[in-house]
């Protein structure tokens, strides 16, 4: 499916989160992460939508949800079939960012993946990114190592 994307920073093992938060803050990933979201819808699990810190700006929320969510300012779904209805009636480049079971979802539908790769793991993680197979994709390195915290990633 064209203009799918999904974004995210994992760990060596997969490393997603734990306790419904990210594992490690990265300002500079986080600017990439705003860099490449601004202006287009994400969309996002019940689970990432509550660990969310404020709203972000000039982003539109698109959430996948067995639950009635009365929010004007988001766009509801409840299966990865209406997703997929609202991903075709789009335009622009639609960013998946979680959670992990949304990954799992959209992998196979998904043209590009843009992720930061932390040269860390977490024992304590709860959340992983899903297995893939990285033959499967053309992978273009946009950064050499970066250290934030003596964190290595890129």
């Amino acid at each position: 499916m064209k203009n799918v994307t999904i974004i995210a920073a994992i760990g060596k093992n997969r490393e997603l989160g734990k306790n419904n938060n990210l594992i490690w803050h990265l300002p500079e990933d986080l600017k990439f992460f705003k860099e490449n979201t601004i202006g287009k819808p994400i969309v996002m699990g019940t689970n990432t939508l509550k660990s969310l810190p404020k709203k972000l700006k000039d982003r539109q929320y698109v959430v996948l949800t067995s639950k009635d969510i009365e929010n004007p300012d988001y766009i509801v779904v409840h299966s990865i079939e209406e997703l997929l209805h609202f991903i075709e009636s789009e335009d622009r480049e639609v960013m998946i960012i979680g959670g992990a079971s949304l990954y799992k979802q959209m992998l196979p539908f998904a043209d590009r993946m843009l992720l930061t790769e932390v040269d860390a793991e977490d024992k304590d993680a709860d959340v992983y990114f899903p297995e893939f197979n990285k033959e499967d994709w053309n992978k273009t390195v946009l950064s050499e190592y970066q250290t934030e915290d003596n964190i290595y990633y890129k």
